[in-house]
């Protein structure tokens, strides 16, 4: 008895408002990797706190993964800010775009000095920091 082929299922196709990466999940990544640089951890130190891989959180950082509600407050909670700080500028008119040179060196310079062991150091760096800026 000869059978009658079986015919293929379809593939589910991808619901592209709820699979794909808006701009609102880049901003929101953007925000994460700021605060994460200015707290001075790297990205493999934020993803061992939140119990993720360093892939998932690099996604995360670019807008290419979205981010659950639940696994957002994680991160707010890691990074000592709450959870609207990640969407703070995003409904101004202008948006923001990646860090300017200007934007990221401040970035770097508080990462740094964060991680000045010595307190004295620290203070001197700061005075030199008012000198200069009051020039």
């Amino acid at each position: 008895m000869l059978r009658k082929p079986q015919e293929a299922t379809p593939l589910k196709e991808a619901n592209p408002v709820t699979s794909r990466a808006t701009d609102t999940d880049r901003h929101v990544g953007t925000r994460i990797r700021e605060r994460r640089i200015m707290l001075g951890l790297s990205q493999q130190q934020m993803a061992d706190m939140i119990g993720v891989t360093y892939q998932q959180a690099h996604k995360y950082e670019r807008g290419i993964n979205r981010i659950s509600a639940g696994r957002l407050y994680e991160i707010a909670q890691v990074l000592r800010v709450p959870v609207e700080y990640f969407f703070e500028t995003l409904s101004s008119p202008d948006g923001r775009g990646p860090l300017d040179e200007r934007q990221r060196m401040c970035l770097e310079l508080a990462r740094n000095f964060s991680q000045i062991p010595n307190q004295r150091h620290q203070e001197a760096l700061s005075q030199l920091a008012r000198a200069l800026a009051s020039k």
